[in-house]
Formats: structure tokens, C-alpha cells, sequence
């Protein structure tokens, strides 16, 4: 397992993040358990996860999660654990929401969303808490302080986002160091070869404040696992809405499934193998199912692309033409 700097903070974490969202409404407490400890075996030391997970009900993955470190074994000192909030949470499971607990970010929902996941995961602090999205409707007068109150508090060390765009990470940031604080070390963003926007603008801002950059959805949400052009029966990419998703980048994906083919490797090693070769990213998030599937998964992660396969790949699944402005004008 490799690891590097979150950003610019001194934090440690491993290249691979553990994605937790499927605990509770996918993958059982009991098999949560055994992907957590295997993650762990394999050296992945950043588990990330969010206040909403679990869906029905919010907060069952975080509850999971509290359970298995309340196992102890040092669980909870050699693993960096992150969560997230936005969604919109319910009081408590015999009470409706109330309109301070709905989605967005707000002061008060930062101080009553922190406390809810804290009391979920059994910890007295997470490592790092992240805006799930961002909230037009808030200016970051409110929103700051609140946070560098958390992590004054020591419930919380360090602060991310996830799905800002870059000018919502540079006003962050021009916030931040309004008040001398460090505001956010990570972004937590959807890149793949078929998503490949954030090279314009985010993936530059990041660099230029030395904000480390979480990857969810490197496989593209199954397009790139090598399933897509022929999914099994039942299964999630057999869905109408997935079908049509993958009609449209048929012509690609079968180009894409060619060139693995005469490299010798699976679609999902060359996919991720691309992603972790930007310099731009810290970590990718794997959300596997089973022990099985992380297995599978991590085997792969040896896999470094050269320079004429990263070509191929540029014209299979042509990006947006770099960063802005030059990708668009003179």
C-alpha cells in the first residue's frame, strides 16, 4: 500500500480509501465488519463515510462503523476516519425532522450534525469532517467560524469539501485565511475517465491551494468495471437507467475494453491505474461489496500506465482540452 500527504496538512493516509456507503443497504453489519478488518490487513488506513449512508434509516453505515471500532484493538488510532454532512437528518427515529435538521449547511447543523455522527461512530472525534456539497444559500461568515470552532474543540482535526466547484474552494480558502485558519486540506470529487470535467477547474484549483483530492467514482459507476457491456441478470448494471448509460458510451467503452484486452488487464485495473496516475490526486475510494471484491480490487493497484497507453486512452475518452481558460480559449 502506498501513502502520502492529505494536501497540505501533515495527515498521513493511504492511497486507497475505503468507501463505506454500502454498509447497511448493500453489504451486511457482519460482512461490514470483515471488509473493515481486511482493509486494515491490507494496509488502507483512510475510511471515509457520511451522516446519510445507511439511507434507510440515515446513519445505519455510521452506526456500523461505531460498532466496530467499539471492538477495539486500536481500531480507531491506526485508521483516519472521515464523514460528511449536508443531508437532511432526522431528529432521532421517533421524531420528524425539523427544519434546523434538513439538507444544506448551517452553523447550527454543523454543531448538531457533528455531535449526532460522533455519538453514531462511538468516538469523541473524527479526523475529518467534510460539506457533502456546497449551500449557495450560506456565506462562509457562518459557516467558517463554525468550523474552526469543531476543530478548536478537538471534534474534528481537519476540515474538507466534496462536489465544490473551484471558485467555491477559492472562496473557502480566501475565507479561511481571513480568520488564520488552515480551512480545507481535501475535496472529495467524481473523476473517471468518463468524467474527466474537473481537470478545467477543480483539479487546478486544488493544486494551487495544496488541497489534497479524494476520488469517489473512479470506476464510473460501473461503466469501467468490465461488467457494463454485458451485465449479469438482476444486477444494479442491469437496470433500465444503467442500459442506457451504457448505450451511450458503448463505442468507447468497447475501445476501452480492446486495448485492456491487448495489454493484459482487467478494465477496472487500467481504469484506476489511469486516475492514480494525475498528480493531482491523493486517494481513491473503493466501495467494494464483499472481502472478495476489495481483494480484487487491491491486487490490481501495482498496475502503472506508460506513456503510450496513457495516449490511447486520452482518444478513447478525450478530456475536456486541460485546465481553463486554455482549454477553451487563446
Amino acid at each position: 500500500m502506498e501513502y502520502t500527504r492529505l494536501g497540505r496538512s501533515g495527515l498521513t493516509v493511504s492511497r486507497v480509501t475505503l468507501g463505506t456507503m454500502n454498509f447497511g443497504n448493500v453489504t451486511s453489519e457482519a460482512d461490514a465488519f470483515k471488509i473493515m478488518d481486511r482493509a486494515m490487513e491490507l494496509g488502507i488506513t483512510f475510511f471515509d463515510t457520511s451522516n446519510n449512508y445507511g439511507f434507510v434509516p440515515k446513519g445505519l453505515t455510521e452506526t456500523i462503523i461505531g460498532k466496530w471500532l467499539a471492538q477495539g484493538g486500536d481500531r480507531r488510532d491506526n485508521i483516519v476516519l472521515a464523514t460528511k454532512f449536508y443531508a437532511g437528518m432526522p431528529c432521532s427515529p421517533d421524531h420528524p425532522m425539523s427544519p434546523t435538521h434538513q439538507m444544506g449547511l448551517t452553523a447550527i447543523k454543523i454543531r448538531r450534525d457533528l455531535d449526532a455522527s460522533l455519538k453514531r461512530l462511538q468516538t469523541d472525534h473524527v479526523d475529518l469532517y467534510q460539506m457533502h456539497h456546497i449551500d449557495r444559500r450560506v456565506g462562509w461568515e457562518e459557516l467558517m467560524p463554525e468550523l474552526e470552532r469543531v476543530v478548536n474543540l478537538g471534534k474534528t482535526i481537519y476540515v474538507g469539501s466534496s462536489n465544490f466547484g473551484g471558485w467555491h474552494i477559492a472562496q473557502a480558502q480566501a475565507a479561511a485565511r481571513e480568520r488564520h485558519f488552515m480551512g480545507l486540506v481535501s475535496e472529495q470529487h467524481q473523476y473517471s475517465l468518463v468524467c474527466r470535467m474537473p481537470e478545467l477547474e477543480v483539479l487546478p484549483c486544488c493544486k494551487a491551494h495544496g488541497i489534497g483530492v479524494i476520488v469517489y467514482s473512479p470506476l464510473g459507476g460501473g461503466l469501467l468495471s468490465g461488467h457494463a457491456l454485458n451485465p449479469a441478470k438482476g444486477t444494479r448494471g442491469d437496470s433500465p437507467e444503467a442500459r442506457a448509460k451504457m448505450e451511450k458510451w458503448r463505442p468507447a467503452l468497447e475501445k476501452f475494453s480492446a486495448l485492456c484486452k491487448k495489454i493484459g488487464r482487467r478494465e477496472a485495473d487500467v481504469a484506476l491505474a489511469w486516475t492514480r496516475a494525475n498528480d493531482a490526486i491523493t486517494s481513491l475510494i473503493l466501495g467494494p461489496r464483499s472481502v472478495e471484491q476489495l481483494d480484487q480490487l487491491v491486487a490490481g493497484l501495482e498496475l502503472k500506465l506508460d506513456a503510450g497507453t496513457l495516449a490511447e486512452l486520452d482518444k478513447i475518452f478525450p478530456g475536456p482540452g486541460g485546465p481553463a481558460p486554455e482549454a477553451y480559449a487563446w
